[in-house]
């Protein structure tokens, strides 16, 4: 799907269903502190999506998945890395769009410094791999993005958005809920083939 400017990315942004905003959030520039980047990639959760950490109602771990749209929720996953996500649709609802690559354009010498000289193409590659370049972590979790040091700002031009099957997950595997900048090469990791035409 060719998508041209984003919305405003003001809270109505974030008030829709979260794979819409998971599209419209590929080719915005997300900065944190002045770090980050041009967001390539990107997944939608809903409560009712059993791969969704709210499937089963509000626990404490994803107490801020309920807040208002455009809250953080961050959670560690494997006890090792934190996760970014931006809380979509209405409160108490359970959605959110997880941050799964940028194209670093911002703040690039703290980024390789934290990520230990790591080249370019892989500073944001991945979940982990983003919150670790932009410093991000749980101390920001239930904040609202301006509160939380973000900035998210709209594309510029048209995006060709490719929906495709999420990853690294076990259940609802089937739903085209992981949103992709076509021929970026800034993914976590690449596109199937079939698709990337």
């Amino acid at each position: 799907m060719n998508i041209g400017r984003a919305r405003d990315l003001d809270r109505a942004f974030f008030d829709r269903a979260p794979e819409v905003v998971a599209a419209d959030i590929i080719g915005c520039t997300l900065l944190f502190e002045g770090c980050g980047g041009v967001v390539v990639e990107s997944e939608a959760y809903g409560q009712r999506d059993p791969a969704s950490h709210s499937f089963r109602g509000e626990t404490p771990r994803c107490k801020s998945m309920f807040g208002p749209p455009g809250t953080v929720y961050v959670y560690r996953t494997y006890g090792l890395h934190w996760c970014l996500n931006l809380v979509t649709e209405a409160e108490g609802i359970g959605a959110a769009v997880l941050i799964r690559a940028l194209e670093p354009t911002h703040g690039l010498s703290a980024m390789r410094g934290r990520r230990s000289g790591m080249d370019d193409r892989l500073l944001c590659a991945g979940p982990g791999r983003l919150t670790q370049a932009l410093a991000v972590s749980g101390a920001i979790d239930g904040l609202d993005l301006v509160a939380a040091g973000m900035t998210l700002t709209p594309r510029e031009g048209d995006v060709d958005v490719v929906a495709v099957p999420r990853i690294g997950i076990s259940q609802a595997t089937d739903l085209p809920w992981r949103m992709v900048a076509r021929g970026s090469r800034f993914l976590s990791r690449p596109i199937p083939r079939s698709m990337a035409a």
